[in-house]
């Protein structure tokens, strides 16, 4: 393998790549830090990884062998000891002979491009990119972990000899192919990487550094282009063409389902309203056996103003259904001797694994070394979660823990502890903060599943809430290709979590928690947000990533009441209107007649009915204020 110099050339050069050896079939170093290259060799292209004790010398021309010592055979069916978000994909012909190898007692390897079969690229559980690649005689490589990042500048890379496009049944495995120009916005526009792309919106939010400020969060994938495109568009009803071909650069998303929002709807003065008193008594709401005789009326108070500190934690117990409303104080006494008893049986399940029996599960080690991690910079700016040591930090850690033996499906994912600490700075206890927070995911485990569908459903409902508010507004940040809105993709997932102080995100909580006036009041909020910023926007010099620094820094700027207030506004606005579009309408939960289409769509349940009583009770009492008639 020896080559003159001007036979070598390297062409790309990454440090802080990671090989992950077989940590199942022995006791040697499982994670090798070393570099991973896209080089030249007599004109051949080849992709090498070689460790950092090796930096100086060249990379032998092997798939992988086992170190010195261990039989010196070669693993051809390498099983990564885990079943990670990136796991092999072998779809390859078996009839192959394997690229020719030979042993040179190290993990290093180096596979002709020509030889590429595929490639499987997401993100892994603890939040770092890494790579399978498997080659054309059917041996999957040892995961590369990008420690460092540099995954998309590998593939811009390898983009100059090989083509690599997406599987049609899995949207992580991409397969590779020799060079063809006709094909190369093919396979690009599907792997969703490079920011130089029209359509691409995506891609480029995902690689800004403001877009990244939350990047954290391992589950966020380019997954969204799809979904922001509506079903019916025209780049879903092509007839003409091959349906494998991707969309036409002047096919971007243009949300063409809510068009007659743009030209039919004609909005009404939005009515003011006022913020209640929060929550200050509870004893009046209960009967003698203890039952809440008027959750509705509680929920109604609640929404309004929020709930004083010194009844959160029994009042909390009641919105996330660790108690249920009609329970009598003995009941609730059995439900909390139940739950406690429930909670330390799944805590000991992982309290008992011993060492060995973690090195051969994956997942949970997975699962403990991202909760450490993410705990260890959760809300330390508060007392409760200050300083070293912090016992704290412990039962965070112990309940995030024991929440993956309570949904194992799902597991851990970063965000989490962020939904956790409040809970548990409320309650003060390991068990009730656990089961409150199986009632909060209740509401939000979608955010954080894989597929991200959930995620994309929200920001396209977003967005046809904001073109009826503001067509204006969304000309032009679709004109700043921001039309797809993903810069509120961390409001969303997390609840403002971080653009609200610690105290303002309690109130705000318990007050999404009643599910008033509709289950996506949080969408009605990110409304309110956007359109206090639309002179800022608007008539500026601000461009795509100005864009995404200026809503990441509002983060603690934001005036929770006056945010509550327009979103309550926003809500009656849109409900008064006499020709709401169906897609609105469906958005808001709100009842549509399927007899005849000239129902009025004003027609509420009952909790919104009472809802706009009370708001226009609330607003009587300020003279200043203009009073609307709701119906």
């Amino acid at each position: 393998m020896e080559q003159n110099v001007e036979d070598y050339k390297l062409i790309f050069e990454k440090e802080g790549v990671y090989l992950h050896t077989n940590a199942k079939r022995n006791n040697l170093e499982t994670s090798i830090p070393g570099f991973i290259r896209v080089v030249e060799r007599a004109g051949v292209p080849a992709l090498e990884w070689s460790p950092l004790e090796d930096e100086g010398r060249s990379a032998p021309a092997v798939l992988y062998t086992k170190k010195d010592g261990e039989g010196g055979e070669e693993d051809t069916n390498f099983d990564p000891g885990y079943e990670p978000d990136w796991a092999v994909i072998s779809t390859v012909k078996k009839d192959q002979e394997p690229v020719p190898t030979r042993d040179s007692g190290q993990w290093s390897f180096s596979l002709p491009l020509s030889e590429l079969y595929s490639l499987r690229r997401a993100r892994f559980s603890l939040g770092r990119n890494f790579l399978v690649l498997t080659s054309r005689g059917g041996h999957p490589l040892p995961p590369l972990h990008f420690h460092r990042g540099g995954t998309r500048e590998l593939l811009r890379a390898l983009n100059r000899y090989i083509i690599l496009d997406q599987s049609p049944v899995d949207g992580r495995l991409f397969l590779a192919y020799p060079h063809d120009s006709g094909a190369l916005s093919q396979s690009f526009d599907k792997l969703q990487l490079f920011d130089d792309g029209g359509t691409d919106l995506v891609s480029r939010f995902i690689h800004d550094p403001y877009a990244t400020t939350f990047g954290g969060f391992s589950k966020v994938t380019n997954f969204f282009k799809a979904a922001l495109r509506p079903p019916d568009s025209p780049a879903h009803s092509r007839t003409s063409q091959d349906p494998s071909l991707p969309p036409q650069s002047d096919d971007e998303p243009g949300f063409e389902l809510i068009t007659c929002v743009r030209e039919g709807v004609e909005l009404g003065p939005r009515p003011q309203v006022t913020r209640g008193r929060p929550l200050d008594t509870w004893e009046e709401f209960l009967d003698a056996e203890g039952r809440v005789k008027n959750p509705d009326k509680i929920k109604e108070i609640v929404f309004r103003g929020g709930i004083s500190p010194p009844l959160r934690k029994e009042a909390w117990k009641f919105l996330l259904g660790f108690y249920p409303w009609n329970s009598t104080t003995k009941e609730r006494e059995d439900i909390l001797r139940v739950k406690t008893d429930e909670y330390f049986r799944m805590k000991v399940q992982w309290k008992s694994v011993s060492e060995e029996q973690e090195m051969r599960n994956s997942l949970l080690r997975g699962y403990r070394s991202l909760i450490e991690r993410d705990v260890s910079r959760t809300d330390r700016h508060n007392t409760f979660f200050s300083g070293n040591d912090n016992p704290g930090l412990t039962l965070l850690h112990d309940v995030l823990m024991t929440y993956c033996m309570y949904n194992f499906d799902l597991g851990y994912v970063q965000g989490m502890s962020d939904l956790l600490s409040p809970l548990l700075f409320i309650t003060q206890n390991e068990v009730e903060s656990f089961w409150c927070l199986t009632g909060f995911m209740e509401l939000v485990h979608q955010n954080f599943e894989e597929s991200q569908e959930a995620m994309k459903q929200q920001l396209l409902q977003l967005s046809i809430l904001l073109k009826a508010l503001d067509p204006e507004l969304c000309d032009f940040l679709d004109s700043q290709d921001s039309g797809s809105l993903c810069f509120c993709f961390r409001w969303l997932l997390i609840w403002f979590k971080r653009e609200f102080s610690f105290e303002d995100i309690l109130t705000l909580w318990e007050v999404l928690w009643t599910r008033l006036p509709c289950d996506n009041f949080h969408l009605l909020i990110a409304c309110s947000i956007l359109q206090s910023q639309r002179g800022e926007l608007i008539g500026s010099d601000h461009d795509f990533n100005t864009i995404l620094k200026h809503i990441n820094e509002l983060t603690m700027k934001l005036d929770l009441q006056s945010v509550l207030r327009g979103a309550e506004a926003i809500y009656l606005q849109l409900i008064q209107c006499k020709e709401l579009p169906l897609k609105v309408q469906q958005v808001l939960g709100l009842y549509v007649p399927s007899s005849s289409e000239e129902s009025s769509p004003n027609s509420q349940a009952s909790e919104t009915t009472r809802l706009l009583s009370q708001s226009e009770a609330g607003a009587a009492s300020c003279s200043s204020a203009h009073v609307p008639t709701y119906p």
